[in-house]
């Protein structure tokens, strides 16, 4: 299992405190400094079978700066995709992959249908 959190971020830290309190195991990346590929959101995108928007940081500051929101309507997934993994801060977090799970943000009813 990986999860994709930024240190400073409280849900992340909710999402972790979930998981080493449930005795899962997981590799642990800083979003911000190892995001994911651009074959690798790829992939999670795929696999996932949400929407790519709801990959975004939407409450983000990079987001808001960057105008994301006014844009994404006119962009290609390809354009999507390349810009998320232009910077860690603009997917939302906790990104968590587990097998065929992949679970975006935290909510603890999906943390708890995950297998160890």
């Amino acid at each position: 299992m990986k999860v994709y959190c930024y240190p400073k971020c409280s849900t992340c830290k909710k999402a972790l405190k979930f998981l080493e309190n449930n005795n899962y195991n997981f590799e642990l990346l800083d979003i911000s400094k190892e995001p994911p590929s651009y074959k690798e959101l790829e992939e999670i995108i795929n696999k996932s079978g949400l929407d790519i928007k709801k990959f975004f940081n939407t409450s983000g500051k990079l987001y808001r700066e960057k105008n994301v929101k006014d844009k994404l309507a006119d962009m290609t997934q390809e354009e999507k995709i390349t810009l998320l993994s232009s910077n860690g801060m603009l997917i939302k977090r906790p990104l968590l992959i587990n097998d065929d799970v992949i679970l975006v943000g935290f909510k603890e009813s999906e943390y708890k249908e995950l297998k160890k």
